[in-house]
């Protein structure tokens, strides 16, 4: 518990602090003045002055945000900023003074430092720590009908084969060995432990279709140990923690983590029993998956399949990258989180997704102990995986919210003149209404998820 509250801690509090810190210095940059600059919401627990702007720690830790002197009334927003601030106001330095694009800096400054912390983590975490690669070179199995021609040999291979050497080259991570396979030709060579002869492959479609189609006809092996697992869902409810290694399923051996995808996906609605090893005790859990319908024609789960909410732990290990290769790489991963947080809200806005999957701080809290336990790479990616999440939501088009301020800006450049300051005060009271609304549900989800089901 102690270690939850302490990576909760370290994941909001800099994140807050970072994403109000743009607009604290775009607003200073600009010339508009900054009355309170606050980390929560409410009456302060610790507050100074310096100049004209106050420093609050505030009581409610669901936020922060930048006070800057206007000349409208604050409206319903005010009272959970804390009330009015002792600071005289500048007429001449209000923000409503400011041009539109001067105003839409002020208003992208924390989105855009936020995805500049995320790019630095993940830039900053390829070149020091490394990027982890899959340290495994071993077959689970073939999927022989979905290899190209040229490539029926490898349907040869068998459970826990090791390749050594592509092309001559030593392959030591299940990343070189697809590397190497998908930039290769058409002429493939395939060392593997215990045999006597290498496996040729000789491609009749030298495509890079036909590459990739090889390397997904390849599944690796990897052991059936637990990563994160998703707070409410039938995996922890049932008692199982990260770091357990599944050995059966129903009295079936479990070689692998695709032995577990399988178990789960092909039993929606029916208990598994399984036998996991924990630390030096084997234990039995019985595990109910939920039923999930697949949307996916392309994909290898049933049309309704079993999920539990559980991610494996693959053995990894990390090959640091030169500098140039590191900032591509925090550009690629965080473009990448960008896509994930926007195909989660648009999952929600078309059904595809239930509102009980949305999650609050007590959610971060409990992703943010378990991270933290999986090494110090685990919890920097998911500070900057959050941190993209912070952008991006921030950036919705709901009044109150930084989207929802841009959009009135953008309108405010279209019509060469703003919206009334009455269509502006009703919309964001309706925007209020709606972020209270949201965070009401995702409490609501924290809480259901942690008690009995």
């Amino acid at each position: 518990m102690l270690l939850t509250l302490a990576a909760l801690a370290v994941v909001l509090g800099p994140l807050i602090f970072v994403h109000e810190m743009g607009h604290f210095l775009a607003a200073k940059a600009v010339g508009v003045q900054v009355l309170r600059f606050s980390i929560g919401f409410g009456r302060p627990l610790w507050r100074r002055r310096r100049g004209e702007t106050e420093y609050w720690l505030s009581w409610i830790p669901l936020g922060g945000y930048v006070k800057l002197a206007t000349l409208e009334e604050e409206g319903p927003a005010g009272a959970l900023e804390g009330g009015a601030a002792a600071v005289p106001i500048d007429p001449a330095r209000v923000i409503e003074r400011k041009s539109v694009p001067a105003r839409l800096v002020v208003m992208l400054a924390g989105v855009t430092m936020n995805l500049v912390l995320a790019f630095a983590i993940y830039a900053g975490v390829a070149a020091t720590v490394g990027s982890p690669q899959l340290a495994t070179t071993q077959l689970d199995s073939v999927t022989a009908s979905a290899l190209p021609p040229g490539a029926e040999g490898l349907a040869a291979l068998r459970h826990g084969d090791r390749i050594l050497r592509l092309n001559g080259d030593t392959v030591r991570s299940w990343n070189d060995l697809i590397e190497g396979i998908v930039g290769g030709g058409t002429d493939l060579t395939f060392a593997v432990a215990g045999r006597a002869d290498p496996l040729r492959v000789q491609l009749r479609d030298g495509s890079a279709r036909a590459r990739q189609q090889l390397a997904q006809a390849l599944v690796r092996l990897e052991p059936p140990r637990l990563g994160l697992l998703e707070p409410g869902r039938p995996a922890i409810r049932a008692g199982l923690r990260p770091g357990d290694l599944i050995l059966r399923a129903n009295g079936d051996t479990i070689r692998s983590w695709n032995d577990v995808l399988h178990a789960v996906w092909n039993s929606p609605g029916k208990p598994i029993r399984f036998d996991v090893r924990r630390d030096t005790a084997v234990l039995r859990i019985t595990v109910t998956p939920e039923p999930r319908t697949e949307t996916d024609t392309a994909s290898p789960r049933p049309h309704v399949y079993g999920a539990i909410g559980a991610g494996q732990d693959p053995p990894t290990i990390h090959v640091r990258e030169s500098l140039a290769h590191a900032l591509v790489t925090g550009s690629e991963e965080t473009i990448n989180r960008v896509r994930v947080v926007l195909g989660f809200l648009k999952g929600l806005v078309l059904g595809q997704l239930s509102p009980r999957d949305v999650g609050g701080p007590i959610l971060v809290g409990q992703i943010s102990g378990q991270v933290a336990r999986l090494g110090i790479d685990w919890f920097l990616t998911f500070v900057a995986f959050f941190s993209v999440n912070l952008a991006v939501l921030n950036l919705v088009p709901i009044p109150v919210l930084d989207g929802g301020q841009v959009l009135f800006l953008l309108i405010e450049a279209v019509r060469r003149r703003p919206l009334s300051v009455e269509l502006r005060t009703r919309l964001s009271q309706i925007g209020f209404l709606v972020v209270l609304g949201l965070m009401a549900l995702a409490l609501a989800n924290d809480v259901l998820r942690i008690l009995p089901h």
